[in-house]
């Protein structure tokens, strides 16, 4: 009977390990849910909609095969479609059924962008202002280097990314703007595959099997001893007696057979090696993977944490802070290599306003005077602060702080960039050193952002509108000034600096021109527009520009001013004299925290720089 358990618990263990097995292989599920989209290949770009991607849950990668370059990216779903407005692309997208389709998208007759700022996109072909008449006829643009891309990637004949995207993103897939999209594109989603009896199986019946061959064993050795000798002796004689000199050796002993051979006792230690390690096996083969057993531990209990609250309403930011610092580390690339090349052309590709303006008149007098000092280097990193603006269309910017990581004797800079449309780059519209001082106000998370707050304002101690006409009326008149105490200026090394040139210019030109010449000094709003973004206190980070004014003119007509010691008005002016006088303009790029309306703050000077912008001979 023990053999016939001993068969049954081999035949059970065979059928559950057999079964976990199986479960591991032969009926184990795919792995990857994919899905092949073949598109006709007509259009030079393809938008692969948010929709499509989470269309199944996890991760997603995405491969796209075609002929040539392939270039890829992704970005906001709002971005990119800003990006194609003007162009035809093929769309990919879910319809109402939950299928993926592909249609191709025509531009709505519109005007296009501006040659300039095409160019500034990396366009290939433009042509220039357009209406409805040549909307036939879309802008195409190389889509390398855009500044809406979070991260751009490129291959040649096929490219694979791995991708975890939500749905408000998507992704753009081109050749170089000019050749058509890849038209093979593959979506694959992976697929959680659990088994979870595979391993109970495979255990239990391995147990089994261990029980089986227990069995067995007592079965054999129940077997060996029930099987042993039964011979029958010789009758004894009755009338002989039994002699007792005869000796033990000679007496007939029967025994159970010949001692085993080495052999045979070799063959059963190794028919019990073999079942640990058949029996080892197969947990090793259970136990490879947490899938292969039922969960059975209890749910994670779900810990509170500090909740980001985003005013209501508010749009998303303008940029993450990866694309910031990658776009910052950009601006600093190109102003650096336009610095080394005196090239107002290449600066101009990422710089604009006031930073621009200061630095074309830098290389004006960099290449007449060559021990004429550069203007301070555009850091690349790290970024310390990265502020954008919550705002879905354009313009938009984001104020930024980089410390200089070569030199960290060197003040951060703080700066305002700004896109003016989809196709452009940011440029940098103010850049400023920060005050030994400074002490920033708290500003939102980058991932949250903050609103722009208009230039005309009442809920700011001082509109950002009327800054800078205020600051400069406390450069001109002082303590006299009626926004006097409005301004902290104790610590204001700006209006320090000023003064004192006043002073010594004023005390120079007494020297050297008594009765014969006079200098007056008057600051005036500058020409950039103000710039403010909101703070967590109800202030605002405003960005200002103020030229500051300076005239020297003779105080009768047989005098003449000369330009002995000033090389820089010399170059720009183009003289050495005037009879009439010279005006100097000096423009300062500010960045002042504003309080809100009703605080007992004063308004506090971030971060200044200031340069020469211009002169000319008074007429």
């Amino acid at each position: 009977m023990r053999f016939v358990w001993a068969v049954v618990a081999f035949l059970i263990a065979a059928v559950m390990i057999g079964a976990g097995i199986a479960q591991r292989t032969v009926f184990e599920g795919p792995s990857t849910e994919t899905q092949t989209i073949q598109t006709d290949g007509s259009a030079a770009y393809t938008l692969i909609d948010g929709a499509v991607l989470t269309r199944l849950p996890g991760a997603q990668t995405v491969t796209a095969e075609g002929d040539g370059a392939i270039f890829a990216a992704y970005g906001r779903t709002a971005d990119l479609r800003a990006w194609l407005a003007d162009t035809t692309f093929t769309e990919v997208t879910v319809d109402g059924e939950g299928a993926v389709s592909n249609a191709t998208s025509t531009p709505t007759p519109t005007p296009s962008p501006s040659a300039s700022a095409s160019a500034a996109a990396g366009e290939v072909a433009t042509g220039g202002e357009s209406t409805g008449d040549d909307a036939a006829a879309p802008v195409v643009r190389n889509p390398a280097g855009s500044d809406l891309w979070l991260e751009e990637f490129q291959g040649d004949g096929s490219l694979t990314m791995p991708l975890q995207l939500p749905d408000t993103m998507s992704v753009l897939l081109a050749s170089d703007g000019t050749e058509p999209a890849p038209s093979t594109i593959e979506l694959s989603w992976p697929v959680p595959v659990t088994t979870p009896w595979a391993g109970p199986l495979i255990v239990g019946g391995s147990i089994v099997l261990l029980v089986g061959i227990f069995l067995y064993v007592l079965a054999i050795r129940h077997s060996r001893r029930s099987r042993g000798p039964r011979r029958k002796g010789l009758p004894m004689p009755v009338t002989e007696p039994i002699d007792l000199a005869i000796e033990g050796s000679d007496k007939g002993v029967i025994t159970s057979g010949a001692p085993a051979s080495r052999r045979s006792v070799s063959s059963r230690r190794r028919a019990f090696l073999v079942v640990p390690a058949v029996a080892a096996t197969s947990l090793l083969f259970a136990g490879c993977s947490a899938d292969a057993w039922p969960d059975l531990a209890s749910s994670a209990t779900p810990t509170p944490t500090e909740t980001v609250i985003v005013p209501e309403g508010q749009q998303a930011p303008a940029v993450t802070e990866n694309q910031a610092e990658r776009i910052v580390s950009e601006v600093a690339a190109t102003v650096a290599s336009a610095d080394a090349a005196n090239d107002a052309g290449l600066a101009a590709t990422r710089l604009g306003g006031a930073a621009l303006a200061e630095r074309q008149t830098n290389y004006t007098l960099r290449a007449a005077i060559p021990e004429h000092p550069a203007m301070p280097a555009i850091p690349a990193s790290p970024v310390e602060i990265v502020l954008p603006q919550a705002f879905d269309g354009w313009p938009r910017s984001v104020l930024t702080v980089v410390e200089n990581d070569a030199d960290t004797t060197v003040a951060p800079t703080i700066m305002l960039l700004t896109q003016e449309d989809p196709w452009s780059d940011y440029k940098a519209m103010y850049v400023a050193s920060l005050e030994a001082s400074t002490e920033l106000p708290d500003v939102a998370a980058s991932y949250v952002g903050a609103y722009q707050v208009p230039p005309d304002s009442g809920f700011l101690s001082l509109a950002p509108d009327d800054l800078a006409a205020a600051y400069a009326d406390v450069i001109n008149n002082g303590e006299n000034s009626e926004y006097w105490s409005k301004f902290d200026t104790q610590g204001d090394l700006l209006l320090a600096g000023i003064q004192a040139n006043k002073d010594q210019r004023t005390a120079d030109l007494a020297q050297t021109g008594t009765n014969t010449a006079e200098i007056a000094f008057e600051s005036v709003a500058g020409s950039q527009e103000p710039f403010a973004l909101a703070t967590l206190e109800g202030g605002a980070i405003v960005a200002v520009n103020v030229n500051d004014n300076d005239t020297v003119k003779p105080t009768n007509t047989d005098a003449v001013i000369k330009l002995l010691d000033n090389p820089a008005v010399k170059t720009l002016t183009g003289v050495e004299e005037s009879s009439t006088g010279f005006f100097t303009t000096y423009s300062d790029q500010l960045f002042f925290y504003v309080p809100a309306q009703g605080s007992s703050e004063q308004i506090r000077l971030l971060g200044y720089r200031s340069s020469i912008l211009e002169a000319k001979v008074i007429p």
